[in-house]
C-alpha cells in the first residue's frame, strides 16, 4: 500500500543520467551566457536536431534545454556589463548597467542582478498556477485583438521617451526595424547548422554590435570597487516583483519579447536609478523562462526559441520533471553569476579595451556566418545599420522590438 496514494521510487541510474544531462545544460547555459553574440535558444535548437540521437530519454534532453536557458538568463547579465563600455564623458547617455560599471559599481550590479533573477523563480513558483488560469481565460480574447495591443505597445515606447528627439529617435526606429523585419525575417537561413532562421543576425545587429561599436574609443572597465548592494531589501523584492509579472506577461503573449515588457515595467521605477533597472530587468528576463514552459504546457503555444525547440524535439511535458530543472538551473545561475562574474570583469578591465572590442565583433561576425551563411551576414549589417538609430536620437534601444511588433501587427 503507497502512503498518501504517492508511490517514491528510488532509480539511482536515472538519478544520475537525469542530473548529467541537467549539468551539461547548465554548462551550456553558461557559455551563452558568458560569450557575446552566442545565445541560449542557439544550443536549444542544435539540441533540437540531434535529440533523437541522444543517447537517453528525450525528456531529459529537454531538461538539458531548459536548464541552458535558464542559466542564460542570470549570466548574460556580465558580458553586458562588461563589454560596450563608453567612454566615461558619455556616461550620461550610457545604459544604466554601464552607469554602474563607469562609476565602479560592477560587482554590485552583478549581484543585483543575480538577486532580481532569483527572485523572480522564487515570485513566479506561487503566481504560477493563478497566472496560468487568468492567462488561459483571457488568452482567446487577447490574440483577437493582438494587433490592438501590439500597437499600444508602440504608442507606449514612442510616447515614453523623455525628450521630443528621442520620440522621433524612437518612431523612426520602429519604422525602420519593421521594415526589416518585414523583408528578412522569412529569409532562409544557409548556415552550417540549423540556427532556426534569422533571428541570430537580426538580434545580434540590432542591439549587439552597436554598442560594441559605440565602445571601439571607450576607456574599457575601470576598476571596480567593493561588492556590497546599498539598495534595501524590500526595494530588491518590489522591483523583482515587477520584473517577474512583466516577464509573466511576455510568456503567454506572442509579439512582446523581454526587451519590450521591461521597458514598461521600467516606467514603474524609472525615478529610481540604475539599479532599479538592473534588477528589474533580471527579473523580466528570469521568469520568462518560467511562465513561457508554463505557456507552453497550458496552451501548446511555445513562446520564446527554448520552448520552440522543446516542442519540435518532441519532448514530453512533464511539468514536474522541467520545472525542477528551471529551479535546479536558478540556483546553479546565481551561483556562477557571483562566481565568474567578478573574475570577468577584472580581466576584462586588463585588457586592450579597443583591440577587445574589434576581436567581439569578429567572433559575432563568425558565429553570424557560421549559423546562418554570407545571407545571415548581410542581414547581420543592415540590422547593425538599424540598431544606430536610437542613439543618434537618445531613444531608447528596446523602439528596436519593431522588427517583431511591426510584421505581427500586420499579419506578415
Amino acid at each position: 500500500m503507497d502512503p498518501f496514494g504517492v508511490r517514491v521510487v528510488v532509480a539511482p541510474h536515472q538519478t544520475l543520467l537525469f542530473c548529467g544531462f541537467l549539468a551539461g545544460g547548465i554548462a551550456l547555459g553558461t557559455v551563452s551566457g558568458l560569450t557575446p553574440g552566442i545565445h541560449a535558444n542557439t544550443f536549444a535548437l542544435l539540441l533540437a536536431g540531434v535529440a533523437p540521437s541522444v543517447p537517453g530519454p528525450v525528456r531529459y534532453v529537454g531538461a538539458a534545454m531548459l536548464a541552458a536557458g535558464t542559466v542564460h538568463t542570470f549570466l548574460d547579465i556580465v558580458p553586458a556589463l562588461a563589454l560596450g563600455v563608453p567612454d566615461p564623458a558619455m556616461a550620461s547617455s550610457a545604459l544604466p548597467s554601464h552607469q554602474l560599471v563607469l562609476a565602479g559599481r560592477g560587482r554590485e550590479a552583478l549581484r543585483l542582478s543575480a538577486l532580481g533573477s532569483a527572485g523572480a523563480v522564487v515570485i513566479a513558483a506561487p503566481l504560477a498556477i493563478p497566472m496560468t488560469r487568468v492567462m488561459t481565460a483571457v488568452y482567446p480574447t487577447l490574440r483577437a485583438h493582438l494587433p490592438l495591443l501590439l500597437g499600444g505597445v508602440v504608442v507606449v515606447l514612442v510616447a515614453t521617451e523623455s525628450t521630443n528627439l528621442g520620440r522621433l529617435g524612437a518612431a523612426l526606429s520602429v519604422g525602420a526595424s519593421g521594415a526589416l523585419g518585414i523583408v528578412v525575417l522569412d529569409l532562409p537561413a544557409g548556415g552550417l547548422v540549423d540556427s532556426g532562421g534569422m533571428l541570430a543576425p537580426i538580434f545580434t545587429g540590432l542591439f549587439g554590435a552597436p554598442v560594441l561599436l559605440d565602445a571601439l574609443t571607450g576607456e574599457g572597465v575601470p576598476e571596480q570597487e567593493g561588492a556590497n548592494v546599498s539598495t534595501s531589501r524590500q526595494a530588491i523584492a518590489g522591483f523583482a516583483l515587477i520584473g517577474t509579472l512583466s516577464g509573466a506577461v511576455v510568456g503567454y503573449v506572442p509579439g512582446v519579447s523581454s526587451a519590450i515588457a521591461a521597458t514598461v515595467a521600467l516606467l514603474a521605477v524609472s525615478g529610481d536609478g540604475p539599479r532599479a533597472f538592473v534588477v528589474t530587468t533580471s527579473g523580466v528576463n528570469t521568469a520568462n523562462s518560467v511562465f513561457a514552459l508554463l505557456a507552453l504546457v497550458a496552451l501548446g503555444t511555445p513562446r520564446t526559441g527554448v520552448m520552440v525547440a522543446v516542442d519540435e524535439a518532441g519532448v514530453p511535458l512533464d511539468l514536474p520533471l522541467l520545472l525542477g530543472s528551471v529551479l535546479a538551473a536558478a540556483t546553479a545561475g546565481f551561483v556562477l553569476v557571483v562566481t565568474l562574474g567578478d573574475g570577468y570583469l577584472r580581466r576584462v578591465g586588463q585588457a586592450d579595451y579597443t583591440k577587445l572590442s574589434v576581436g567581439v565583433l569578429c567572433l559575432v561576425l563568425v558565429v553570424v556566418a557560421v549559423l546562418t551563411g554570407p545571407l545571415g551576414v548581410g542581414v547581420f549589417g543592415l540590422s547593425t545599420l538599424v540598431g544606430l538609430v536610437p542613439v543618434k536620437f537618445g531613444a531608447r534601444r528596446a523602439s528596436l522590438m519593431g522588427v517583431l511588433l511591426v510584421p505581427l501587427m500586420l499579419g506578415a
